[in-house]
């Protein structure tokens, strides 16, 4: 059990009991009005209970990290107040419903520095109110190109990289790229969405397409429909982007090619269409970051894939939506029509052309003979026939 006094107290500004073996319920804490804790780290714990009321006292809250417990209860829209709040870690809980709050005064105010929310593998569900979003301007601001992510992700020990940007000593656990891992320091610079695991449904918000200084965005294994937002070609220093497993429909933003930043891209298992966008970044993805989606074609998908489900390559009147993004295949469409016009030539010539036509049959008629010999002897004695039968009608 956690012992009451560590948050009753309200001198305390950091308490971290992350990966230990405690038990308790988290609903039973007390924190102090005007308390100035600043980092509360429970995650990888045993604990149950619904969301601790009392934590709307603390004002200065700046990392809050509940991940990997057993807390059942609702979006805490408590925390909207807390203006302080850069790092929300909720993520391998119970957590359900929605996460929409109520319209407020301060609703337009609030989260103006959240750099990462972590809400992955809960029970939230619903559409994610565009509006809400409009509030994290840390995650809006324009910082120009900066270095890429993988310069920030070092551990404490590499002191020179960390004087590069101001950071918090506090270490969480992320997925990035398609795969966990440890950041021993949050940087200033640093920004994650994860909503990955959950039942989140409708349209994927517009609004996070305004994220320019966003990282990671991970939105997979939801129930998200509708297209890709085209606005996502704005997210500049975009360099993990997962989409996969969920209802996405119609065709991939051409404006994705141009993030030059995007080393992982995951769309597979969707309802994708029409050919992948041709870009740099695109031409470096693994087949496997499209496979999935039986209307999508185009590099790095190949023919085989079309043996395994994947429907063929759309025609010129294929019907797909969005057909200002359909490009003609001219490679294909120039054989069809020498084809077809080859065809036209040598039918042509048999039946307008007499004189090609008798040649033509003559030349059949000795190849035809070289291979079976034994047709001279029958079409002989048929010629012969023919010819005592139309001397005897004369």
């Amino acid at each position: 059990m956690i012992p009451e006094c560590l948050t009753t107290t309200g001198i305390l500004r950091i308490l971290n009991l992350r990966r230990n073996n405690l038990t308790g319920t988290i609903s039973n804490f007390r924190f102090p009005e005007q308390s100035l804790l600043q980092t509360l780290d429970l995650s990888g714990n045993q604990i149950e209970g619904q969301f601790p009321k009392s934590l709307a006292n603390c004002m200065l809250l700046e990392i809050l990290n509940l991940g990997n417990n057993h807390i059942k209860d609702t979006f805490p829209c408590l925390l909207m107040d807390i203006i302080s709040l850069r790092v929300l870690v909720l993520r391998s809980n119970k957590f359900f419903g929605r996460i929409g709050c109520p319209k407020t005064a301060k609703t337009y105010e609030t989260w103006g520095v959240l750099q990462i929310i972590d809400l992955a593998h809960n029970h939230f569900g619903g559409e994610i109110p565009g509006r809400n979003l409009k509030t994290w301007q840390a995650m809006m601001a324009n910082k120009g190109d900066s270095l890429p992510l993988d310069n920030y992700l070092q551990f404490s020990q590499d002191e020179e990289r960390g004087k590069v940007a101001f950071s918090f000593e506090d270490a969480i656990t992320i997925t990035s790229k398609g795969s966990k891992m440890d950041l021993a320091k949050i940087l200033a610079v640093f920004t994650l969405i994860d909503f990955s695991g959950n039942k989140f449904n409708g349209p994927i918000p517009k609004e996070i397409g305004e994220f320019k200084s966003l990282y990671i965005l991970n939105l997979s294994a939801n129930a998200f429909t509708g297209e890709i937002p085209s606005s996502f070609g704005n997210m500049r220093q975009l360099e993990s982007l997962d989409l996969s497993h969920n209802n996405l429909s119609g065709h991939i933003p051409p404006k994705l090619a141009k993030l030059t930043f995007l080393s992982f891209l995951n769309l597979s298992i969707n309802q994708l269409v029409g050919k992948i966008p041709a870009g740099t970044q695109f031409s470096t993805f693994p087949k496997d970051s499209f496979t999935g989606n039986k209307g999508l074609w185009g590099a790095p998908l190949t023919v085989d894939d079309n043996k395994a489900g994947l429907s063929p390559p759309p025609t010129l009147n294929g019907g797909l939506p969005n057909s200002e993004h359909e490009e003609i295949d001219w490679d294909l469409l120039s054989v069809e029509i020498g084809f077809a016009f080859g065809c036209a030539i040598s039918t042509g010539s048999l039946v307008f052309c007499k004189r090609w036509s008798k040649w033509y049959y003559k030349a059949m008629y000795n190849i035809l003979v070289k291979i079976f010999p034994q047709l001279e002897e029958r079409i002989g004695n048929h010629k012969r026939h023919v010819h005592v039968n139309q001397r005897w009608r004369h």
